[in-house]
């Protein structure tokens, strides 16, 4: 009992004791430094602790680098808005989704603006700022300042900045607004739209087991970062869509972006004037996006052997005998891009063409490594029929829907079509019905139009018959 009375007195007794044996001990070392050290490495060692302890350091990042989007200032956009708090002194509101008046608006930091962060006991102080551009056909560049302590600059790089990526991949992963991109060639940039197809995995009519291939192939994909990097290729995969028009190619890309919450950058490559704007073009994309050039057959000489690519032609106000190269994207200009040293500008890139001609692609489009999945998406089957009775009549059995599945097994009909018919009438029975009429019309026409093919083969033969006949004759009369 003795004991624990005096246990605080003796405590308190050997903490005074052992504070002044370290004030004397550091009022001896202060003796001494002062004593012993020159003034001039005084003042030196003190600036150095002074610096450390007390100034501060900036980091700029720059909006784009060298040509470029900085995926960093990226990152730094979508996840300021999350760091907005009661010190934050301004705000940028707006929404592009103009579909939704009732939606909250999109906040962001102005020009000059700033963002106060707290990370691990760190104060970090981000701030907006543009530099206007002397050249009117530049435009004007942001960046991004962080500002922290000198001693802290070590553990921003290492923690806070992969902190602040992860972040901006969790909000992309989960972000309610796509956008859809084309590129004006008068501004020479991407221009955006919100993007609002409905389409997904669930309403797409095709087969069960081809949808569940695709949605593996995509999360195998987004999951196998490591493996990429350990396997030296860059982060990227390229899909071929190929059939008749009408079944289903864009509603399947549609699908994609909203499976993965992936931006789309359409691409009209007809329009591109040579292979250095390409690359300029495909460079300004950014991660997690798809890359969609349809009609691939339909681009000139992309869709082309090689050896065409350096074909000469004349060129207007050129003397005969000089030629120039034809202009446009080459075909060797595309793989070197999706297959190439560029291709590892950007990671989780999606490269989907399209077309209704496979056979009209150059093998050297088509292996793996370039297109890796191809996908035939053909007309209309069983499966896709009851899916689409059920997304445009909520009907999942119907006695008719077995009359009409018999024939769509020999009439081709593409998904587009059987569609358009079942959204004419909102009743089942009275759509089901239209739906077999338009097919037993199409079946009429599809042999007329056989019947018509074939009287004219029989005429065009009889022709060549009689003209034989004919020049027969008249051999054997000039023999006579």
């Amino acid at each position: 009992m003795n004991f624990l009375q005096s246990s605080p007195m003796c405590f308190i007794s050997t903490f005074l004791s052992l504070s002044a044996t370290v004030s004397a001990m550091f009022m001896l070392l202060r003796t001494i430094f002062n004593d012993f050290v020159p003034r001039e490495a005084r003042e030196y060692i003190a600036s150095l602790f002074s610096d450390y302890l007390f100034s501060d350091f900036t980091f700029v990042i720059e909006d784009r680098w060298l040509a470029v989007d900085n995926e960093t200032f990226r990152a730094v956009e979508r996840y300021l808005p999350t760091r907005v708090g009661p010190t934050t002194q301004s705000l940028l509101l707006g929404s592009c989704d103009t579909s939704n008046a009732s939606a909250p608006p999109k906040s962001g930091i102005p020009v000059g603006g700033k963002i106060v962060d707290h990370f691990e006991g760190m104060r970090l102080v981000w701030t907006l700022r543009c530099k206007e551009s002397k050249k009117y056909y530049c435009r004007d560049k942001k960046y991004h300042c962080l500002t922290c302590k000198k001693q802290y600059r070590e553990r921003v790089m290492k923690t806070y900045f992969p902190h602040v990526t992860r972040t901006a991949e969790s909000i992309l992963h989960h972000r309610e607004t796509l956008n859809i991109y084309t590129f004006n060639k008068e501004e020479a940039m991407w221009e955006s739209t919100v993007f609002k197809h409905p389409s997904t995995f669930t309403t797409l009519a095709m087969d069960p087991a081809l949808k569940r291939s695709i949605k593996d192939d995509l999360d195998q994909f987004v999951k196998r970062k490591d493996f990429f990097e350990s396997a030296g290729r860059a982060w990227k995969c390229g899909y071929l869509l190929y059939g008749p028009p009408g079944t289903g190619k864009s509603s399947l890309v549609a699908a994609i972006a909203n499976y993965l919450r992936y931006n789309i950058y359409d691409l009209q490559v007809q329009s591109v004037r040579s292979d250095a704007e390409l690359r300029r073009i495909l460079t300004a994309t950014t991660n997690r996006s798809i890359l969609l050039i349809e009609d691939i057959d339909c681009s000139g000489q992309v869709a082309h052997d090689r050896a065409n690519d350096l074909k000469p032609v004349k060129s207007p106000g050129k003397k005969p005998n000089e030629f120039s190269l034809d202009p446009g994207v080459t075909l060797s200009g595309l793989l070197n891009f999706i297959d190439g040293l560029w291709s590892s500008c950007g990671d989780q890139r999606i490269i989907i063409f399209t077309t209704n001609y496979k056979e009209k692609l150059d093998p050297a489009l088509l292996r793996p490594g370039r297109m890796d999945f191809h996908i035939y998406m053909g007309y209309c089957t069983a499966a896709g029929l009851r899916k689409l009775a059920s997304t445009y009549l909520g009907v999942e059995d119907h006695v008719l829907l077995g009359q009409i599945e018999d024939l769509i097994q020999r009439i081709l009909v593409t998904p587009a079509e059987v569609a358009e018919q079942l959204m004419k009438y909102s009743n089942p029975e009275v759509s089901l019905e239209n739906l077999i009429e338009f097919l037993n019309l199409k079946e009429k026409e599809i042999k007329e139009n056989l019947a018509e093919e074939k009287k004219k083969e029989e005429a065009e033969k009889t022709e060549k018959e009689e003209k034989e006949d004919q020049e027969l004759n008249g051999k054997q009369a000039d023999k006579g």
